[in-house]
């Protein structure tokens, strides 16, 4: 879930969406559904250590509606925080069941990252288990919100709970944000990870990546794994763990069997 801010009248927004009482009613009747896409360690015993939450719209027309047709309409209107709550809410439920895998990572909005109530919704609503969830913020967010986001870091960590910096690499490979919020995960883009076999360029920003990991103490994910020889050429790398279509397919929460 990305925060890209637009200015659209309500007919362009989400493919035709009834805009905000659509997305209202789909909020308090729980028609969304949770997808998940396992992340794969390419070393020690456990295989599929954590998974990435997605968010799918039932419609009954269109059965799955992908987020890009009603993200939009949320951030359209300020509703990213409610949405971010409820994922938050029904991942919690679902490893109280004692699903597999035991952690679970939920892309966090711009709005939430800058809703100074979310940590301690968070605090209350995972109380006995906050280590299980891990946050992912945006590239973009760290380098365009960096107060924010070093007070949602902060507060987050204070409560237990996780966060990744998803997409690093993307625009600006800048070190400096890393050494100082010190996040559990730093997820490489896949512009980087695509590149691995055929550029010295790709090789050598992952390197430099991986010299700060060392010292700063944080673990690598590839995003965007998709051939067998990638994945081969991460685990040659010390690259910690993977991720992508070549590992996994996203499915329904529910159906994970890792």
């Amino acid at each position: 879930m990305r925060d890209n801010p637009i200015d659209q009248t309500d007919a362009d927004l989400a493919g035709g969406l009834n805009a905000a009482p659509r997305l209202r009613q789909a909020l308090d009747n729980d028609e969304f559904a949770l997808y998940a896409q396992a992340v794969l360690a390419l070393k020690g015993d456990e295989r599929y250590p954590m998974a990435e939450i997605l968010v799918r719209l039932r419609e009954e027309e269109k059965a799955m509606l992908p987020p890009g047709e009603f993200l939009p309409v949320f951030e359209h209107y300020r509703m990213m925080p409610e949405l971010d709550r409820w994922v938050v809410r029904q991942a919690i439920r679902h490893l109280a069941k004692g699903a597999k895998p035991r952690r679970l990572t939920i892309n966090i909005s711009s709005q939430t990252i800058e809703d100074a109530k979310f940590p301690q919704f968070f605090a209350t609503e995972a109380k006995a288990a906050p280590g299980s969830l891990l946050f992912e913020i945006a590239e973009a967010d760290l380098l365009n919100r960096p107060e924010p986001v070093a007070r949602f870091v902060a507060a987050i960590n204070a409560a237990g709970g996780g966060v990744i910096i998803d997409g690093f690499g993307r625009k600006s490979v800048s070190f400096t944000p890393l050494k100082t919020l010190r996040p559990a995960f730093v997820k490489i883009d896949g512009s980087i990870t695509r590149k691995l076999i055929s550029s010295e360029v790709a090789r050598t920003k992952l390197g430099a990546v991986q010299r700060v990991a060392a010292a700063v103490g944080f673990a690598i994910i590839a995003e965007c794994v998709e051939e067998p020889e990638v994945i081969e050429r991460l685990r040659a790398l010390g690259v910690g763990y993977a991720q992508g279509f070549g590992i996994h397919k996203p499915e329904a929460v529910e159906k994970l069997a890792l």
